[in-house]
């Protein structure tokens, strides 16, 4: 490996009801592997878990474009550019942050899509809908109950296991998120803020990493996702893990999910430096 283009950090983007706690298990994993590692929040969610519970106006009040901003000033400020790693809306985030030309590889786990995916699975539609039932809270933060999280994010655990994941990690999200960029963001005239040029062709290489048994991010949804970017010449490659839940980063058998991601990342992250030196 070429020390010259091999990167040195990792950016791990978190995704919606979730905050940087979510990579709680990825961070020193990576770093004793000789990595540093970067989880940045979404602006305001700075503090802990159980006080931004307290501050559902700081959740309502997230937009895409300010956390664009901020996770591309962080990425801008690194001396070399990053692998980054994106899970659910992460994902999404993921794929807008390489759209702009940033990271040396990308990595999206369970990802949301990006504006111009029409699959809507039935388990996707019945995982959202505890969201899309009240209109109100497309103007404020919108929440599962613990049984809502366990069928959309940790099916494949127990409740009691999906209950103690829900008291430690779970945050209400900004219900404006679901609408706009959920099952009714294709039917909006012009491009969306979650829209990006699937034909660039300087794009850092792309991994797809989908879970078998996700119902609110299904594997389907990240198979149409990828498939959107087959008229760029950039790399861009689909990894599916059968029986894995949208839990997939923190559910039993996660390392194995985290090597390839990273491993994948590596490999493609300097080939792609070298071709672009040469260039």
């Amino acid at each position: 490996m070429s020390e010259e283009f091999a990167p040195d950090t990792v950016v791990l983007v978190h995704g919606l009801w979730m905050t940087p706690r979510s990579w709680e298990h990825w961070v020193p994993y990576y770093e004793a592997k000789g990595y540093k590692v970067i989880v940045p929040p979404y602006p305001g969610f700075e503090i802990e878990v159980e006080a931004l519970r307290e501050k559902p106006e700081v959740i309502a009040n997230q937009r895409v474009p300010a956390i664009i901003e901020h996770h591309s000033a962080v990425i801008e400020a690194l001396d070399k550019p990053p692998i980054i790693i994106g899970h659910s809306f992460g994902g999404t985030l993921t794929q807008l942050l390489l759209a702009k030309g940033l990271g040396s590889a990308g990595v999206v786990i369970d990802s949301a899509p990006t504006e111009g995916v029409r699959v809507t699975p039935v388990s996707q539609a019945r995982s959202l809908f505890p969201i899309l039932r009240n209109p109100a809270t497309r103007k404020r933060e919108a929440g599962f109950t613990p049984a809502e999280f366990h069928y959309a994010f940790a099916n494949t655990l127990s409740r009691e296991e999906s209950d103690a994941v829900y008291d430690r990690y779970y945050i209400p999200t900004a219900g404006h998120f679901v609408w706009e960029y959920g099952l009714f963001a294709n039917f909006k005239p012009g491009h969306q803020e979650t829209w990006v040029d699937y034909a660039k062709p300087d794009r850092a290489p792309l991994l797809f990493i989908s879970g078998g048994a996700d119902h609110i991010m299904p594997a389907s949804v990240n198979k149409a996702n990828a498939k959107k970017y087959d008229k760029s010449p950039a790399l861009t490659e689909y990894h599916e893990f059968p029986g894995r839940s949208h839990w997939t980063c923190a559910e039993p058998g996660w390392e194995e999910v985290a090597d390839t991601a990273l491993s994948w990342a590596v490999v493609h992250a300097v080939a792609h430096a070298s071709v672009k030196s040469a260039e």
